[in-house]
């Protein structure tokens, strides 16, 4: 074994990348002062300046980053190779600091990369969260109170974007029987725009910040101050990332299934990342227009939403929705495929109605491109176009309720069992069905009128993201953590972290929920104490803090246990999938050494003589 050699720090393709984007950002500036002072024009305006300097930063970043480099190497005619085999003098987190193309380390770079975007997102949550505890303003103003609520919704948002990152990259190649992504290269690019993007995101803070909620609406959004320039073009480049993702996991799905793979022996979670892919590809650009649409309109005075020069904030709605909509789905979509891929496992069953779960993921990526318009039922929209597009909410329902009968037959009469993994499954069924329950009320127009704005859609989202996202990470994380690190979780925090994240969770929501019905706006840093709403928001904000903690308690739990974790069985959950059949922790190259063929239904569970896979060396991936 090599001897472990010292770190250069900026041998480190994050450091490289960092200080390039500073310098791209001078350079950018440099390049504005110099253009405007051979038009004759003052040398310094702060606007453009900072906005070329910031698309120049994210480029120069992926320029120092070392991005580019098997590209270069392509363009002169030099060999390069999809497998870059880590130096083994480096110590393990370096290769996590460093460009790689193997899909599982993107895939965990992804997935510690939202781990701690979704903490920053949080902690401006605590902070507001703080604020609302008791009327009247403590700690924070009105501007930077506005600021904190917009970065807490992007960011938070950006976060759960990198977590379905992580999910699709890691898993889709290991449950196809794929050595890596179809265009591993690509894969790097699409994680790495992300980093300085975030980075864009965050100085929006620092930059005078935004009052216009994540949204970004105009008119307000077209007056406010710098920051929403870098909020505007972070998300932009985030979105050009999940674009470069989703055409890579359509890709490597046709194409790289193992023999015998057909598409109704894929696994359920392959299904959830398609059509996650497919709303992806086909919307990102919407939301990327919008923003790239009133930036224009800031730097060069163009009127695509200003009424004084036939323009239509209306319009700029339309464009917005058309992919955030389908985005809420882009976010849920793969953690409902975790729970269905992870109740067979712990109830011992079939999972019933595979060919009608993978169906309606599909059903759902398609209705979603047909509700945009109920976020806007009190916009001035035209009225016609309401009764249409809330029939269209409610028919959502329709795949979505397939999913949840199909998770109660699995369940029946199973022999469940409750490690830390299936709380979380079930904790993400319990959320998911209260934000289900609590959507219909914004879906139908007469409630909306009232409801719209308040705090009942803030429980109501909150209630879908934690069930359709949050919940669903968790347990993924806790489930493939010993194929991953080849390391065991300690169980006891994982049952601690659920508890207190549930119980507080129902709390959360629950408060928010009535806090609007009470009337409670949302985006309000003060309130009138008659309201009767201070208890309710003293409530909210310590359940708060307990989610907080225990997510804390869930970051310890893991690096503790990569530290000093007891070795993980191969298969610790009996799983038939392909990746539990393998070592742990998984070979650099996935089934390079263990090729494998289809020859089964991947969740016969409890059923006698029901392979799903043939290794080559005759090993098989059975139901006990």
């Amino acid at each position: 074994m090599s001897e472990t050699k010292r770190v250069n720090i900026f041998s480190l393709s994050l450091v490289r990348g960092i200080v390039f984007q500073v310098i791209g950002m001078l350079v950018g500036m440099g390049v504005v002062t110099l253009v405007r002072l051979l038009m004759g024009l003052p040398a310094w305006k702060a606007e453009p300046a900072w906005v070329f300097g910031a698309i120049l930063s994210v480029l120069f970043f992926l320029i120092g980053a070392g991005v580019f480099s098997d590209w270069y190497k392509m363009a002169f005619g030099e060999p390069v190779s999809d497998h870059h085999d880590p130096d083994p003098s480096l110590p393990t987190w370096a290769r996590y600091l460093n460009i790689s193309y193997d899909h599982k380390v993107i895939g965990i770079q992804y997935g510690v990369t939202s781990i701690l975007v979704v903490g920053i997102a949080g902690t401006f949550a605590m902070i507001f969260r703080t604020e609302l505890a008791q009327a009247g303003l403590q700690f924070v103003d009105l501007d930077f109170f506005n600021t904190l609520i917009g970065l807490h919704g992007i960011v938070m948002i950006a976060g759960i974007l990198l977590g379905v990152g992580a999910m699709s990259n890691y898993l889709v190649p290991l449950l196809i029987g794929a050595s890596d992504m179809a265009f591993p290269r690509l894969n790097a690019f699409a994680y790495w725009i992300n980093v300085p993007a975030a980075l864009l995101v965050v100085s929006s803070l620092f930059l005078g910040g935004f009052d216009t909620g994540w949204t970004g609406y105009p008119p307000l959004s077209a007056r406010a101050p710098l920051g929403m320039q870098m909020f505007f073009w972070g998300v932009y480049f985030i979105g050009f990332s999940s674009i470069l993702g989703s055409l890579n996991i359509i890709v490597t799905t046709i194409r790289l299934r193992a023999p015998g793979m057909n598409y109704w022996r894929m696994p359920i979670f392959v299904w959830a990342a398609v059509a996650t892919a497919l709303i992806g590809l086909t919307a990102t650009q919407l939301i990327g227009l919008s923003f790239q649409m009133v930036s224009f309109q800031r730097l060069f005075g163009m009127g695509f939403f200003d009424p004084d020069k036939g323009g239509n904030v209306i319009l700029f709605q339309h464009l917005f929705w058309f992919y955030s909509h389908p985005a809420v789905y882009v976010f849920i979509l793969p953690g409902l495929g975790i729970i269905s891929e992870l109740l067979p496992v712990f109830a011992r069953k079939p999972l019933f109605g595979y060919k009608w779960i993978a169906m309606s993921s599909l059903g759902i990526a398609l209705v979603g491109f047909f509700v945009w318009a109920h976020h806007m039922f009190t916009s001035g929209m035209e009225e016609y176009l309401r009764v249409p597009f809330m029939y269209s909410t409610m028919l959502v329902a329709v795949p979505t309720g397939v999913k949840f009968f199909s998770w109660v037959g699995t369940m029946w009469r199973g022999r469940m069992s409750f490690e830390t993994p299936m709380l979380f499954t079930l904790g993400a069924i319990s959320i998911f069905l209260l934000g289900g329950l609590s959507g219909p009320p914004n879906a139908t127009v007469a409630t909306d009128l009232y409801l719209h704005d308040t705090y009942w859609i803030v429980g109501h989202f909150h209630a879908t993201m934690f069930g359709g996202f949050v919940f669903p990470f968790v347990a993924a994380i806790y489930y493939w953590f010993p194929k991953i690190t080849g390391k065991m979780y300690s169980e006891k925090l994982g049952k601690l972290h659920f508890w207190l994240m549930l119980l507080a969770f129902y709390v959360q929501s629950l408060g928010q929920m009535r806090a609007g019905l009470l009337g409670m706006r949302r985006r309000i840093a003060d309130y009138d104490p008659a309201l009767g709403v201070q208890p309710t928001h003293l409530w909210i904000t310590i359940a708060g803090f307990t989610i907080f903690i225990a997510m804390v308690i869930f970051v310890f739990n893991l690096v503790q246990s990569i530290r000093k974790g007891e070795p993980a069985q191969a298969n610790p959950w009996g799983s038939r999938s392909p990746e539990f059949q393998l070592p742990s922790p998984i070979p650099a190259h996935n089934y390079a050494d263990h090729p494998f063929v289809v020859v089964g239904e991947p969740y016969d569970y409890g059923l006698e003589d029901a392979p799903y896979l043939t290794f080559e060396t005759g090993q098989t991936a059975a139901a006990d």
